[in-house]
């Protein structure tokens, strides 16, 4: 089988990114045209009040392979499950952010090992970093290690790569007003024993436009979160949903 065999869907949520999406969606098409990939780039406008949509928009034209949702506001976890829902049929899905803090470069080393493996996901590499977010970051591991096991180091990263057949049917139990449904989805890998391969990847501070979330929101989040994620995990009976029921 080969790439332009297998249909990829990337989801990439964007809020209030008016300075940076242009360079970030233009990077990412020409990244993935040099890799011959029967792909589309779906980028959700969660209800941005500056100019991402009308950058968006003019966009579209010239470039067949992207797709543009325009929503009301509802938050990052809500707006890539939504994504993940939307683009169930495809064989793969890859999920990342709009800010360029991850960029297209390192996208082939999870590409390029997908047959051997279900859950590819980088490990963001940090120059440094707030102490609030390494905190968020270890609380959340700790959580999808104590509820669903060990085996993804980075739980909540932005950089991942699904086999969707084996993802499709928790993406539509996963409630939809979820705040972090990634670290979920870690936990489902985890738990599920899939073949999980695991990267690190560089991640630069984004040098535009404006962090969405302060520190209290950072830890309101992380703590909101965690809740969620204890609550799901304990609504799942001995056997696992299938197609979106409790069984």
């Amino acid at each position: 089988m080969n790439a332009m065999s297998e249909r990829l869907a990337i989801v990439m949520p964007a809020y209030n990114e008016e300075q940076i999406i242009e360079r970030t969606v233009n990077e990412w098409l020409i990244g993935l045209r040099n890799l011959d990939i029967d792909f589309e780039l779906h980028v959700y406008n969660d209800g941005s009040r500056d100019g991402t949509l009308a950058k968006l928009q003019g966009l579209r034209p010239d470039n067949g392979e992207l797709v543009v949702h325009d929503k009301k506001n509802s938050g990052h976890g809500p707006t890539i499950l939504l994504g993940y829902r939307d683009n169930s049929d495809r064989d793969w899905i890859f999920q990342v952010d709009s800010d360029g803090e991850m960029n297209p470069e390192f996208f082939h080393l999870l590409w390029e090992r997908r047959r051997e493996y279900d859950f590819l996901i980088g490990k963001r590499r940090y120059e440094s970093r707030a102490f609030s977010r390494s905190i968020a970051s270890l609380g959340s591991r700790a959580v999808k290690d104590i509820l669903f096991g060990r085996g993804v180091y980075d739980a909540n990263c932005p950089y991942r790569l699904m086999r969707t057949e084996l993802f499709k049917d928790y993406f539509s139990c996963i409630p939809s007003d979820t705040a972090c449904p990634n670290i979920v989805l870690s936990g489902i890998a985890c738990l599920k024993k899939y073949r999980i391969y695991q990267t690190a990847i560089p991640y630069s501070f984004r040098q535009t436009g404006m962090v969405s979330i302060n520190k209290i929101k950072l830890i309101k989040l992380a703590f909101k979160s965690s809740l969620q994620t204890v609550r799901f995990r304990f609504r799942l009976r001995p056997r696992w949903p299938l197609r979106g029921k409790m069984i």
